[in-house]
């Protein structure tokens, strides 16, 4: 986090997928020790701004962009960035949930593993606590050699987090972590959401504006690239400033 209480900045972000401009001069502050929630329609630009964040939009062919994302007083665009150690500070659950084909514990261990030398026991203790901060703990403690995949959906989407957690992020980035769930599992998340708060900052992609208004202390609307308004999301969903935005939030459409 950097003194002024701003995890990100961005500065005139332009985003090219081939000759399609996706994001279209973006400069915000992303406020440290907040979550973020970003809405917007589908095409607007939201998963692409958060996969700027950690450089994972890279990973798109035919990208290209322009301006600044400034963390840590650095230029992630830089080229002297380390795209390792960015993606271990600013992790990302994604869509739907993707554990690898290895045990539960391997899942979690993985991280830890490749990023650091540890020992077994300073593994075995680093397992049970991302596993117990993503609830998900006392679940599957005696089955923690069981395939990740047998667990159940919204299981699977708490051991990404896990797995996640085990790297010691700084940030976490939510890319709509709860579209492929249940209710009873979306429900599980956002609790768990609001309990990693304390520790994380957490930006949260989302098409439900319900769950941006129960999970977030800010909300950033999106529209065809263009940031259109930020601020705090009662704010947002009561009194938004832009009529745009208050055509989307009630509805007329997206």
């Amino acid at each position: 986090m950097r003194e002024n209480g701003v995890v990100f900045s961005a500065e005139s972000l332009n985003l090219w997928y081939g000759n399609n401009q996706a994001l279209k001069n973006v400069s915000v502050d992303i406020e440290a020790q907040k979550v973020i929630a970003i809405i917007g329609p589908s095409g607007c630009g939201k998963s692409t701004f958060l996969k700027v964040l950690n450089r994972m939009v890279d990973l798109v062919p035919a990208v290209k962009y322009s301006g600044k994302v400034i963390y840590h007083g650095q230029n992630i665009f830089d080229d002297k960035i380390n795209l390792v150690n960015l993606r271990t500070r600013v992790g990302m659950v994604f869509q739907k949930p993707n554990p690898f084909p290895k045990s539960i514990y391997e899942n979690v261990a993985f991280g830890p593993r490749i990023h650091r030398k540890i020992s077994r026991a300073e593994l075995d203790e680093q397992v049970e606590k991302s596993l117990v901060q993503a609830a998900l703990w006392d679940e599957v403690k005696d089955r923690l050699n069981d395939p990740g995949l047998s667990l159940s959906g919204g299981q699977q989407q708490r051991l990404c987090i896990a797995r996640t957690l085990a790297n010691e992020p700084e940030v976490i980035l939510m890319d709509e972590p709860t579209s492929a769930l249940d209710p009873g599992a979306t429900l599980r998340i956002e609790d768990l959401v609001r309990k990693l708060r304390k520790r994380y900052n957490i930006i949260i992609v989302t098409h439900n504006m319900q769950q941006a208004g129960r999970v977030s202390d800010n909300t950033f609307f999106f529209l065809n690239g263009e940031l259109i308004e930020k601020n705090k999301t009662e704010i947002i969903f009561t009194n938004p400033k832009d009529k745009r935005t208050e055509d989307y939030i009630s509805g007329r459409f997206g």
